[in-house]
């Protein structure tokens, strides 16, 4: 397993030197819990203020840290330099080697950080455009590859060749568990995007996935069957589309369905170069069967003829096939599509499940929102504090203007008209557009997100439909989230938390 995906490693890697070894890394068998991660700058270091492991490689259960080194490579009066294709030298601060030592020991002290016991590492520099390595007294043969180690079938042997004398641990120290170190190294080395709530946009630089996102990876990459749980914005469609990915590198057919109707806008510019297919739930051709079925929104499809329908998709079936479904366990299953206890218990019985706890999409305010007014668990909020929640009180019912009078203002205090949603939970329209403000209903807006959302009234009946499409909408925004209700409205609202709390 390559981790991230090639194609990703193909558009982002510093040189062709390091595309080759990745695609090389993705065709490598041998050992099949292997995983190979690609260039991730690690946050502490002896002498440099980052230092950076081209591919730390886990094999047969010991970790590799490789540096790559495309071009020449030569030692001149003491002194390090890479040799391009136009034949200048560039001086390195440290031989390869040294390098590649750097950044295995900047990784220890990292996972010792957190509580990983002892691990074997070993350090190792490729350079596959040199015919041999050069000579030196202070590494084995074995631990610089060269280009005669750049084949599918020799660079396995190598690998087996740098921890075939592997050193006993030491006495008196901990050892690291495989599945610790496997899931600690997802965390390191996964990149995620991840909302920046005061400014209401994606980071561009990735940052390291959470540490339930990393566990959950790690689950993925060594289970055929896996429940993922997690309530609204804690990142199950991002864990999603990095799963996905991975099972594609790895030659599987891969589906990726769900049944809310705008989902295909967000997978599709996710995953469109890479071999996943994207069909929503009711377009599914029951004679094609994948090598894997990744479900999300999968409480809409908790039905026997849901389960049935995606029994034909699967592989050798539900029971003994490999899937992935993404579920949220609170209640808006009820605003498209259903959800039987019974056929989840069944399902839960399939699979192993791992949970997401951490909400990455809400800022605090809007998740202590949803945890008072509908008692859902949306996860800890994992963002910064954002705005308040702004509450709009109307003398008579609330209506479409009331909440467009909001967005008007958003949109002249500096917001984007597009970064606006006006959602009504009464509705059930698609999406549309009003002076360049988007205005849906939870429907069509369940599964995706906005920076700014009004909300504008309650669904006239606050049964479980109905506040399932009240929690969908106010777990849409991002950074700022606005709820239009009359007076009426806030007495209904407020019986509601009194029922509840008077439950128990």
């Amino acid at each position: 397993m390559l981790v991230p995906s090639l194609a990703d490693i193909e558009a982002t890697a510093r040189s062709g030197a390091e595309r080759r070894v990745a695609r090389l890394l993705r065709d490598v068998e041998g050992d099949p819990d292997a995983v190979a991660f690609y260039s991730v700058g690690l946050r502490s270091h002896g002498y440099k203020q980052q230092a950076e492991a081209d591919f730390v490689i886990l094999w047969r259960g010991k970790v590799i840290v490789v540096e790559v080194k495309g071009g020449g490579v030569r030692k001149h009066d003491g002194i390090w330099y890479t040799i391009d294709r136009r034949s200048d030298w560039h001086k390195l601060q440290s031989s390869p080697m040294e390098q590649a030592r750097s950044a295995a020991f900047a990784l220890r002290d990292i996972l010792r950080q957190q509580g990983v016991g002892w691990y074997w590492h070993e350090a190792v520099v490729v350079t596959p455009d040199i015919d041999a390595p050069p000579g030196a007294v202070d590494w084995k043969p074995s631990h610089w590859l060269a280009r005669d180690a750049m084949t599918a079938g020799a660079l396995p042997a190598c690998l087996d060749a740098v921890v075939s004398d592997a050193r006993p641990a030491p006495a008196s120290e901990k050892i690291a568990g495989l599945r610790d170190l496997r899931t600690r190294l997802f965390g390191e080395f996964t990149r995620m995007p991840v909302i920046d709530a005061q400014r209401g946009a994606v980071i561009e630089e990735q940052n390291r996935a959470t540490a339930g996102q990393a566990r959950v990876l790690a689950a993925l990459a060594r289970n055929e069957r896996v429940l993922v749980v997690g309530g609204a914005g804690t990142g199950k469609s991002l864990v999603l589309v990095e799963a996905a990915k991975q099972e594609a590198e790895r030659g599987r057919s891969v589906l990726v369905t769900f049944r809310s109707p705008s989902l295909s806008q967000y997978f599709t510019p996710h995953l469109d170069n890479h071999a996943v297919d994207v069909v929503p739930f009711d377009d599914l051709d029951a004679s094609q069967a994948y090598d894997v079925v990744l479900v999300d929104e999968a409480q809409d499809m908790m039905s026997a003829d849901a389960m049935d329908r995606l029994d034909t998709v699967i592989a050798r079936g539900r029971a003994a096939g490999r899937w992935r479904m993404f579920l949220d366990p609170n209640n808006q299953a009820h605003v498209d599509g259903r959800f039987d206890s019974d056929v989840a218990e069944l399902v839960a019985q399939e699979a192993i499940t791992v949970d997401l706890s951490l909400n990455v999409r809400n800022t605090r305010a809007i998740v202590h929102v949803v945890q008072e007014y509908l008692g859902a668990d949306v996860g800890d909020p994992g963002v910064v504090s954002g705005e308040r929640v702004q509450w709009h009180t109307t003398e008579s019912a609330v209506d479409l203007n009331d909440g467009l009078k909001v967005a008007a203002d958003l949109v002249a205090e500096g917001a984007r008209g597009a970064d606006v949603w006006v959602i009504d939970p009464r509705s059930v329209a698609p999406r549309t557009t009003v002076n360049d403000v988007v205005v849906i209903s939870p429907r069509f807006a369940k599964g995706l997100e906005a920076e700014h959302v009004v909300v504008c009234g309650l669904p006239d009946e606050l049964d479980s439909s109905g506040l399932a499409a009240f929690y969908v909408a106010v777990t849409r925004a991002r950074v700022s989230l606005h709820i239009v209700l009359s007076r009426d409205d806030r007495r209904r609202l407020q019986r509601v938390v009194r029922r509840r709390t008077a439950e128990g």
